[in-house]
C-alpha cells in the first residue's frame, strides 16, 4: 500500500479484548482524508512477452531454481568440461586440494562412525528381517559410492531405523521372512533398487519439490510414533521372548507381550536392562557435554564387545540368551541375480521402494543440510538426491538393503571433526577389514544387546520440545503431527504416513479455497491502509468499502471469494440506510498479495461488478482495482470481459492514491471529520 510520511507502530493483533477498537462507538478518532492533490502513479503493464518465453521462465523457476548452469556462462571449453565433471563429480571439486591434515581428521571422524556402523548395521538388519550380515554390507559398498558422488562432508551413510522398520514390516505383510527368507531377502534388494531408482529419477527430474510434501509436523509425528514402535518391538529380544506378534500397531504388540509372560526370561531382562541403562547414560553424557560425543559413538561397540565376552565367558547361550550365531566372512556377494521384475510381488516391490525411498531421502537431505548449516556450506538437494539414489541401486546389485544419511552416525562423524566424505571410506575400510576378519568374534553376541542399541538409537527420534513448538505456533500444524504420530501407533507405519499427507493435503486445499480476505482501514495521518482487525488505530473510510485478497484467484476459491465480497458489501449497505447514511460508491479491491489468477477469476473480477449493481446498491458504485501484480494485470488486460477495468479510474498503484483521487468525485460531499457515530457504523469482518 502507499507509504506514509510519519511513522506508525506495527500492531500485534488484540487477544485480551481490553484494548478499545477505533471502529467502536466509544473510540472518538478525527478521520482525515486524504488530500485531493496526492500526486496518481500510472499501473504499469508487464514488458511483452511470447508464450515460449513465459514457458521458460515458469519451467526454469520449477525445475532450476538454483540456476546450476550459470557457472558455465563465459567459460572456455576446457573450463566447461572441468566443471562439468565437478558437477557430475562432486569428489573431484575437494580431492585436488585434499591435505595430510584433513586425511588425519577424516581418519578419526570415519574410524569413530564405524565403531557405531558396526553394531547399528547388526541391529538395523534385523529390524528390517533381514539377515545381521546384510547390515554390515549395507555399510561398506554405499558409503563408497557417496563419497563420490554426494555433496555433504558431514553425512555418515548407512541403513538407518526408520527406513528398515518399513522395509521390514511392508515386505512382512505378504512374504514371511522365517518361512521363505530366500524370497523375503529377494525382494528387499528388489525394493532397495526400486527405491534409489525413484531417488535418482527426483534428481535428474529435478522434482525434489515433491518430497516438501513430508513437511516438518509429519515428519516429526512420523519419526516419533516409529521411536515407539521400534522400541516395543525390542522387547522381544529384551525380554527374551520367542513367540512374537509380526504386526506393527501398539495394540498387537503390547498384547504379544503379556500374553507370552512364561516365555520372559530373567537372565535376559538382567542383562538387557543394563546394558540399556548403560547406553541410555552413554547418551545422556554425550547430550550433556558434547565435548564426550565419543562416549556415546562407542558405548555401542564397547556393549556388543562386552556383552559377547560375558555370553562366551559364562555360557550364557546355554542359560536362555539368544546371540546372533554364526555370520558369513567375506565382502559383499553380487545380488543382481536375485532383483525380481517381474511375478505377483512386482506390486509390493514398487510400492515398497516408493516409500522407503521417500522417507530416507527426507531424512538424507535434512540431515545433510543441518550439518551443512552449521559450517557454512552448501549442500546441492538434486546432487543428494542422486547420490543417494546411485548407492542404492549400486548397493542393490551388492546385497544391502536402503540406506541413506543416518542422524546419529552423521552427528558424531560431524563432532568428530570430519572435513570431506573421506570419513565415509575410512568407514567402509574399517567394516570392510571386519567383514574379512572379524567376523567369527559376533558369534556369540546377544540379541539383547542389539536390541538396547536399537532402542538408544530411536530414543532421540522423539522430540518433544519440538512437538510443544509446533502447538504453540500453530495448531492445525499439531494436529498434523499428532494424526502421523497415532496413524503409526495405532494402524501401521505406511498408513498413519499417508494419513498425515492426506491431512496436510487437505489443510493446503483449505488455504486454497478459502483464501484470506480482510477490510482495510487507514492509519489516520497517513496514506497507509491496514487489517482493522490487526492494527487498532485503522478506520474505515465513509463512502469506500476497501477490501484485499491475500491469495492467488483461481478456480478452487472464486465462488467463496465473490460470495464473501458480496456478503461485506450487503452488511455495510444495510447498516447505512439504517443509519441514513450515504451508500459505497466504490469498492476497492487491493490485488497485492494476488500473485496469479486464471480465467476463473477473471471471470469473478467481471461478475462482481454486475453484481454490485444487483444489491440495491446505487448504480454509480464502481469497482476498482490496486496495484494488480504481472500476471494478474497481464491477464485482466487480454480478457475482453475487463478490459475496461484498465481505464484510469478503474485502476490505481496504491490504496491511498485510490481513495485520494476518487474521494473528490464522490457524488455525496464526504467531509473531512467524521464523528464517532459514523464511525461505529462501518463494518469489521467476522
Amino acid at each position: 500500500m502507499g507509504g506514509g510520511s510519519h511513522n506508525k507502530r506495527l500492531d500485534c493483533p488484540s487477544t485480551n479484548g481490553t484494548s478499545q477498537d477505533p471502529m467502536e462507538p466509544n473510540a472518538a478518532h478525527r478521520i482525515e482524508m486524504p488530500p485531493a492533490s496526492m500526486e496518481v502513479h500510472r499501473v504499469e503493464t508487464p514488458p511483452a512477452r511470447s508464450s515460449v518465453q513465459k514457458l521458460k521462465s515458469k519451467l526454469k523457476e520449477t525445475f532450476f531454481p538454483d540456476d546450476p548452469l550459470r557457472q558455465f556462462k563465459g567459460q572456455p571449453a576446457r573450463k566447461k568440461w572441468i566443471l562439468g565433471a565437478q558437477y557430475v563429480f562432486p569428489i573431484l571439486q575437494w580431492a585436488p586440494h585434499y591435505s595430510l591434515k584433513l586425511f588425519k581428521s577424516d581418519v578419526v571422524s570415519g574410524l569413530t562412525i564405524a565403531s557405531l556402523a558396526i553394531p547399528q548395521g547388526i541391529s538395523y538388519a534385523k529390524l528390517a528381517n533381514l539377515p545381521p550380515i546384510v547390515g554390515l554390507y549395507s555399510s561398506f559398498v554405499p558409503p563408497l559410492v557417496y563419497a563420490v558422488f554426494g555433496s555433504s562432508r558431514d553425512l555418515a551413510v548407512g541403513p538407518v531405523s526408520i527406513a528398515s522398520l518399513i522395509l521390514g514390516s511392508m515386505l512382512r505383510q505378504e512374504v514371511s521372512p522365517s518361512n521363505e527368507p530366500l524370497l523375503f531377502l529377494q525382494l528387499a534388494f528388489t525394493s532397495t533398487f526400486f527405491a534409489g531408482f525413484f531417488q535418482a529419477s527426483l534428481g535428474l527430474l529435478r522434482l525434489g519439490f515433491l518430497i516438501d510434501f513430508l513437511s516438518k509436523a509429519i515428519l516429526i509425528g512420523f519419526m516419533a510414533g516409529a521411536a515407539v514402535i521400534v522400541s516395543l518391538q525390542q522387547l522381544k529380544s529384551l525380554l527374551g521372548i520367542t513367540h512374537f506378534t509380526p504386526q506393527m500397531g501398539l495394540v498387537p504388540v503390547l498384547t504379544s507381550v503379556f500374553h507370552n509372560t512364561k516365555e520372559w526370561s530373567w537372565q535376559t531382562i538382567l542383562m538387557g536392562f543394563c546394558f540399556l541403562v548403560l547406553l541410555l547414560l552413554a547418551r545422556h553424557v554425550s547430550i550433556k557435554k558434547p565435548k564426550l560425543f565419543w562416549v556415546s559413538a562407542g558405548a555401542p561397540l564397547a556393549s556388543v564387545i562386552l556383552s559377547t565376552l560375558i555370553v562366551f565367558a559364562f555360557k550364557a547361550h546355554h542359560h536362555g540368551i539368544r546371540v546372533i550365531g554364526k555370520l558369513q566372512e567375506g565382502l559383499n556377494p553380487p545380488s543382481w541375480n536375485m532383483l525380481h521384475f517381474h511375478g505377483a510381488h512386482l506390486g509390493l516391490v514398487i510400492k515398497t521402494g516408493f516409500v522407503t525411498g521417500i522417507i530416507s531421502l527426507t531424512e538424507g537431505i535434512a540431515v545433510g543440510r543441518t550439518f551443512a548449516a552449521l559450517k557454512d556450506y552448501r549442500v546441492d538437494g538434486n546432487k543428494e538426491m542422486i547420490a543417494i539414489g546411485l548407492m542404492n541401486i549400486v548397493g542393490s546389485s551388492t546385497s544391502c538393503y536402503v540406506t541413506t544419511g543416518a542422524f546419529s552416525r552423521s552427528a558424531v562423524n560431524h563432532n568428530a571433526g570430519a572435513k570431506t566424505a573421506v570419513s565415509n571410506i575410512v568407514m567402509s575400510v574399517t567394516v570392510m577389514v571386519t567383514l574379512l576378519f572379524l567376523m567369527p568374534l559376533f558369534q556369540y553376541t546377544p540379541n539383547l544387546v542389539l536390541g538396547a542399541i536399537i532402542v538408544t538409537a530411536v530414543v532421540g527420534l522423539i522430540d518433544v520440545p519440538a512437538a510443544y513448538n509446533i502447538w504453540k505456533t500453530d495448531k492445525f500444524d499439531f494436529l498434523v503431527m499428532l494424526c502421523a504420530f497415532l496413524g503409526v501407533l495405532f494402524v501401521s507405519v505406511q498408513e498413519g504416513l499417508a494419513i498425515a499427507v492426506g491431512v496436510s493435503i487437505f489443510k493446503i486445499l483449505l488455504q486454497i479455497t478459502r483464501p484470506r480476505t480482510v477490510v482495510l482501514g487507514s492509519i489516520p495521518g497517513s496514506d497507509i491502509y491496514r487489517n482493522v482487525h490487526h492494527y487498532k488505530e485503522a478506520v474505515g473510510v465513509p463512502g469506500f468499502l476497501i477490501l484485499s485478497i491475500e491469495a492467488p484467484i483461481n478456480f478452487a476459491n472464486s465462488m467463496y471469494l465473490n460470495e464473501r465480497i458480496l456478503r461485506w458489501i450487503e452488511e455495510h449497505d444495510e447498516k447505512d440506510s439504517a443509519k441514513k447514511l450515504s451508500s459505497i460508491q466504490y469498492v476497492i479491491l487491493d490485488l497485492s498479495a494476488v500473485s496469479a489468477i486464471d480465467t476463473t477469476g477473471v471471470t469473478l473480477i467481471k461478475d462482481l461488478k454486475k453484481a454490485i449493481g444487483k444489491k440495491g446498491i446505487e448504480a454509480s458504485t464502481i469497482l476498482v482495482l490496486v496495484n494488480p501484480l504481472g500476471e494478474v494485470i497481464e491477464k485482466l488486460q487480454r480478457a475482453e470481459e475487463t478490459r475496461d477495468f484498465m481505464r484510469p479510474e478503474n485502476l490505481y498503484l496504491t490504496v491511498g492514491e485510490a481513495v485520494a483521487s476518487l474521494s473528490s468525485s464522490m457524488k455525496t460531499h464526504s467531509p473531512t471529520l467524521y464523528d464517532e457515530e459514523a464511525q461505529a457504523d462501518i463494518p469489521r469482518p467476522n
